[in-house]
C-alpha cells in the first residue's frame, strides 16, 4: 500500500519547480502511507559544499552541541536542529544526503509499514551509496539471505527494513562496474517477492517492477519530463499532462534516464 512518486526532468527552465511539483505529488500518495514520508531531490551540487542530515530520538540533547564538537575536531560547519534531526551544512568530506528545493529529478515515497517498525530509521528513501536513494512499494521474501551475502561483500546495515536490502544490493552491483540499468536487470533475477522500485542516482532516474507487477505504478513522459507514481492521480498537476504519454510500466522491465548519457 505504499506511495511512490518521481519525477525526472528534462527541461532544465522547469529546476526551481522541483521541488513544489514534487511535494504535491507526494502529499497525494498520503493517504497509501501514512507512517512516514521522505523525499530526495538531486540538483547541481555546489562545490566543495556537502549536507549531512543526522537523527536522533533525543536531538537535544544529542546535537545541541553537534556544532561545538565538530568545530573541536577542526571541521568547520553549521548545525541546525529540526526536531529529531539536525542539518549539517559542512566543507568537510563525508557520506552526504543532499536536500535542496530546485533540482533536476527526485523521488517521495509515503509509508505503510508491513514488516517492519515505524520509525525514522524506516522512513523512505533508503541511500546505501553516493548519490544513490531506493523508494519500494512491495516486501522481498529473501532479504535476510541476501543481506547476509552482502554483509560479506562488506556492505553495512542501519536496519532490518527490506528495502535497505534492495538498496544496498543495487550499490554493490554498481560497485562491481554495473550502471543502474545493468544493476536493476541484474534485481529480476537476485530479489524475490513484490516489488516496484524508483531509484535515484546522481544524474540517473531508474523504475523496475517484478515479474508479477501486482503494485499499481503509472507513468507520463513528455518533452520535458518523465513522472512516475502509484496512482494515476499524482499526475494530473503536472504541466501538459494532457498531452503526455501515459502508461503502466511492463512487468519485468527497466526504464531508465540519464542526464549525463543525454549531455
Amino acid at each position: 500500500m505504499c506511495g511512490i512518486v518521481g519525477l525526472f526532468l528534462k527541461d532544465r527552465r522547469l529546476d526551481s519547480s522541483l521541488g513544489s511539483l514534487l511535494s504535491d505529488m507526494l502529499v497525494t500518495m498520503s493517504e497509501r502511507g501514512p507512517d512516514s514520508a521522505g523525499i530526495a531531490v538531486y540538483g547541481k551540487p555546489t562545490l566543495g559544499q556537502i549536507k549531512v542530515t543526522v537523527q536522533s530520538p533525543q536531538a537535544e540533547q544529542d546535537l545541541r552541541s553537534l556544532a561545538s564538537d565538530l568545530e573541536k575536531a577542526g571541521l568547520k560547519s553549521s548545525v541546525e536542529i529540526k526536531n529529531t534531526h539536525a542539518v549539517i551544512d559542512t566543507t568537510a568530506d563525508l557520506a552526504m544526503v543532499r536536500v535542496f528545493l530546485a533540482g533536476t529529478h527526485g523521488i517521495g515515497h509515503t509509508r505503510m509499514a508491513t514488516e517492519s517498525a515505524v520509525t525514522t530509521l524506516g522512513a523512505h528513501p533508503f541511500s546505501t551509496g553516493l548519490d544513490q536513494c531506493l523508494v519500494h512499494n512491495g516486501s522481498l521474501s529473501n532479504h535476510n539471505n541476501l543481506r547476509r551475502e552482502l554483509v560479506r561483500e562488506g556492505m553495512a546495515f542501519e536496519t532490518e527494513n527490506d528495502t535497505e536490502v534492495a538498496a544496498a544490493y543495487l550499490t554493490a552491483e554498481m560497485a562491481k562496474g554495473k550502471n543502474l540499468r545493468e544493476a536493476l536487470a541484474g534485481a529480476l533475477d537476485d530479489l524475490d517477492g513484490f516489488f516496484t522500485f524508483v531509484v535515484g542516482t546522481k544524474s540517473g532516474f531508474g523504475v523496475l517492477r517484478d515479474p508479477i507487477a501486482c503494485k499499481p505504478a503509472i507513468m507520463a513522459e513528455t518533452d520535458s519530463y518523465v513522472a512516475f507514481g502509484s496512482e494515476y492521480r499524482v499526475l494530473v498537476g503536472l504541466p501538459d499532462i494532457e498531452r503526455a504519454r501515459v502508461w503502466e510500466p511492463e512487468p519485468a522491465t527497466v526504464y531508465f534516464w540519464d542526464h549525463a548519457a543525454a549531455a
